[in-house]
């Protein structure tokens, strides 16, 4: 049976502290969820390294052909292309152009209010998926503290048992446990929390990108339904 990190210690085994696995032991259950934790903040990381990209929101072969298509006034071929295409803009012109194909009296205002709603949701959706690695950020550490606080217990009812003997080692059990959770929530936590700020940062790029994007786009389909009202 090997020895526990504490126990070691007490023994006077510094090369058990070498052993990771004893250092997680030694941290008692509340191990069990943070390092659960940690696996899935690494997953999301990676997973938003690959998807929360700004060229993911926009590319400059859509913008070219629908530039091209909306100066040809070809609304039915841009919301073709549009559907076709993965990036957050041509979805946005999408949702737009499909209401306007089944719309055909609606102006430019109403036109906008879906675009922009479609514009709000992708923003909203961006923002709640980040939002994972800020409560991963603040879960760990609240994890790390309630095992300290039951390492700290287990300490106190040592000090009070009876059982000189082997007061040293559980006295010893009951203070690593506390001090290895603690740091375990702050080793998981802090970078959860250093991720966020990250994926933030580059979600506002994401949103900006889109505002601009889908503006010039607007702006152009607009000025395609006046001429075509001005015309009739």
């Amino acid at each position: 049976m090997k020895p526990t990190l504490a126990a070691a210690v007490a023994d006077g085994q510094p090369e058990a502290m070498t052993n990771l696995w004893q250092v997680l032991e030694s941290g008692g259950p509340v191990m069990y969820p943070i390092a659960a934790l940690s696996v899935l903040a690494l997953m999301l990381i990676l997973v938003y390294l690959f998807a929360m990209r700004r060229g993911s929101v926009v590319s400059g072969t859509y913008m070219q052909t629908a530039d091209a298509l909306l100066k040809k006034k070809d609304h039915l071929g841009l919301l073709a292309i549009s559907n076709r295409h993965s990036e957050a803009v041509a979805g946005l012109m999408g949702r737009a152009l499909d209401f306007l194909s089944k719309n055909p009296k609606a102006g430019i205002a109403e036109v906008r209010e879906i675009a922009q709603a479609e514009g709000i949701r992708l923003a909203g959706l961006w923002n709640q998926r980040i939002s994972y690695l800020a409560d991963i950020g603040s879960i760990t550490p609240m994890l790390g503290l309630f095992g300290t606080v039951l390492g700290m217990i287990k300490s106190f009812t040592v000090v009070a048992s009876d059982i000189v003997a082997s007061r040293p080692m559980m006295l010893a059990e009951g203070v690593a446990e506390a001090l290895i959770t603690t740091a375990a929530g702050l080793f998981v936590g802090i970078p959860a929390m250093a991720a966020y700020a990250f994926f933030r940062g580059r979600v506002q790029g994401m949103i900006s990108d889109l505002e601009a994007a889908s503006t010039i786009l607007m702006a152009q389909l607009a000025a395609n339904l006046q001429d075509g009202a001005s015309k009739e």
